[in-house]
């Protein structure tokens, strides 16, 4: 008899291992509980073959993503932003910039930037030139200068 059996899991099973790993159980734990409520399937060849395939698509498709956020992370890099707003006394404005309006800007200069991803702590309410964090990935991170300049 098998001392144990390789399996695909299917969906994420605590304490053995997430969708797609390609894991070694025992064989009374794989025909009672496993296999039973489909939470994997047999390692066979064609399964190996299909999850490494799909995992090389993967690793395909986040490069390209990585790339094109790199790209798009230059043309942020080199974009400057300029915003006029009235101003009262001592030059405090009325409002404030917030990213919605960052946002509008950025794509009326022709990039598509989500404001979600553009990390701004708080309005801007002063005037000058501020450099505003946009995070287009977990590793690609971006800076767009916006200048407040008076009305």
């Amino acid at each position: 008899m098998a001392t144990s059996l390789q399996l695909i899991l299917q969906s994420n099973v605590p304490n053995l291992g997430s969708s797609g790993e390609l894991v070694k159980v025992r064989p009374g734990y794989a025909r009672n509980f496993l296999l039973p409520r489909k939470l994997a399937v047999t390692a066979t060849t064609a399964q190996v073959n299909r999850l490494n395939h799909e995992k090389a698509v993967a690793v395909a498709r986040a490069e390209k993503a990585k790339k094109e956020a790199q790209a798009l992370a230059e043309k942020v890099n080199a974009l400057k932003i300029t915003l006029s707003r009235t101003v009262g006394e001592d030059n405090k404005l009325f409002g404030a910039v917030t990213s919605k309006e960052i946002e509008s800007e950025v794509q009326r200069a022709g990039l598509a930037v989500d404001r979600k991803k553009m990390h701004l702590a708080e309005p801007i309410k002063a005037l000058g030139l501020f450099e505003i964090p946009v995070k287009l990935m977990t590793d690609v991170v971006a800076t767009l200068k916006v200048e407040v300049v008076k009305k």
